[in-house]
């Protein structure tokens, strides 16, 4: 008992005394490792499958909607369950927080049921609806069944994956994301070719990693060395709780549902071009969750750093956490994006060997955003700063902005202006729109940090030390 309290001790004094500018990092690099080799196990499916040809590619890129959903589902309890227990965990509530991971976590499994049963029932016509062309219909429906089978792991495993981020056990995600990602580029090519599987080979592949995945992200509450506990009798729809979560975790699932409905549009404005444009923008999607997953891992690593020191009332240093990562993170994407812009028509041609259109299209797509990705970065920044300090109003709108208030309606606007080419570069058009957005609800979350510190600083210091 004394070294689990005092490792929960020294996990206290990490979150509350380690510099910022060594927290963030330390906090931040395992979801950065685990999220860029997570993209690379997608980059795999696709790199794989694109030697089955151009509507194999596309009908991959048709069921990332499906994996967008089951990401909403996971990650609507998974960021309103981190924010809420980052902040309980720095205010000591450790019971409190043990209650409100268990609940999040059976939840995430009960709506990663309700993806899977109709999602099985009608996968065909779900597909169709998703984008899937007359050529790629048959390679879509063979993926899709697969991922649907384990969607109640991939959801739950999101709950998992940021609640051991927000009790300061980085180490604990990594592993289990990692391990998933490393298995599945191993047996790709072996169910795709060895064993003559085709697009199904990639699906059973990837299914039996987020399976794995799922056991290690789970085994430190299993095996109880980990701060909180999931159990059914954890089990607790309070009115905090309830509250909490989906204040918090609403911004997380507006975002993820308007991405599904982009995705959509975007998957069907580019298959009535072609399935080379549609092969196109599925691989540049794949191609920039590189720069997006370092980005999502840094901001995740800032994420606890702000909730835990907002709940301890160390002002400083959540305005310093907040710095750090607008600087930091807006120069290490900045870096990233240059060099991906550079060598753009080299990472395209990875994925076709004589299709020209798909090349012209996919290399117009990736450099427009590579140019746009910085200022998302500092979107994601304010984004992530509000859900930490349970600011649920402008994690809401910030949330919704890129993908609801700017890119559908470029969508509809820049393809029928300009054609493929409006479509191309729809996706950083709708960057700029939301960095300008973005920049008041910047200031005013700053000015709230200034508010609250002065009024802590009023209080007795007997009620500043409580």
């Amino acid at each position: 008992m004394q070294s689990d309290d005092g490792s929960k001790g020294a996990k206290r004094v990490m979150m509350l005394e380690t510099p910022i500018s060594r927290l963030i990092p330390q906090m931040a690099a395992p979801t950065i490792i685990a999220l860029l080799i997570n993209s690379i196990y997608s980059m795999a499916d696709t790199y794989f499958v694109s030697s089955l040809g151009t509507s194999a590619t596309a009908a991959v890129g048709v069921n990332m909607s499906i994996d967008l959903t089951i990401m909403m589902a996971g990650s609507f309890l998974a960021i309103g369950a981190n924010s809420y227990i980052s902040r309980l965990l720095g205010a000591k509530q450790n019971h409190m927080a043990s209650k409100t991971l268990s609940t999040a976590f059976f939840s995430a499994m009960i709506l990663g049921s309700l993806v899977m049963i109709p999602g099985l029932m009608f996968t065909g016509p779900l597909v169709q609806f998703l984008g899937a062309t007359e050529d790629s219909m048959g390679y879509a429906v063979e993926y899709a069944n697969y991922i649907l089978l384990v969607a109640p792991f991939m959801a739950s495993s999101f709950v998992l994956n940021h609640c051991l981020r927000s009790e300061g056990s980085p180490v604990y995600s990594m592993i289990g994301m990692v391990s998933g990602a490393v298995l599945n580029i191993i047996l790709d090519p072996i169910f795709i070719f060895n064993l003559g599987l085709g697009v199904k080979g990639a699906a059973i592949a990837t299914a039996i990693s987020k399976i794995v995945s799922f056991c290690i992200l789970i085994f430190p509450y299993a095996a109880q060395k980990s701060v909180l506990k999931i159990s059914l009798k954890y089990i607790s729809y309070s009115k905090d709780i309830i509250r909490e979560i989906t204040l918090m975790g609403l911004p997380s699932f507006l975002r993820m549902g308007l991405g599904v409905v982009s995705n959509i549009l975007i998957n069907k404005i580019a298959g009535s071009y072609s399935d080379s444009a549609l092969a196109a923008i599925s691989v540049v999607t794949r191609i920039m969750t590189f720069p997006t997953s370092a980005m999502l891992g840094f901001g995740q690593g800032f994420m606890p750093v702000a909730g835990y020191n907002w709940g301890a009332r160390s002002y400083d240093r959540v305005k310093s956490s907040y710095r750090f990562s607008s600087i930091a993170g807006v120069l290490f994407i900045a870096a990233g994006c240059a060099l991906i812009a550079v060598f753009s028509e080299q990472i395209i041609l990875l994925f076709t060997e004589a299709d020209e259109s798909l090349v012209e299209i996919g290399r117009l797509c990736l450099i427009s955003q590579c140019i746009a990705m910085p200022l998302n970065a500092w979107v994601i920044v304010v984004n992530m700063l509000y859900s930490a300090l349970g600011k649920p109003v402008g994690a809401i709108i910030l949330g919704t902005t890129r993908q609801g208030f700017c890119l559908i309606p470029v969508l509809f606007i820049l393809p029928s202006l300009f054609g493929i080419d409006g479509l191309s570069v729809s996706q950083a058009v709708a960057d700029g729109f939301s960095f300008l957005i973005t920049i008041p609800f910047a200031i005013f979350i700053s000015k709230s940090i200034a508010t609250a510190q002065k009024n802590e600083l009023k209080l007795p210091r007997d009620k500043q030390l409580n």
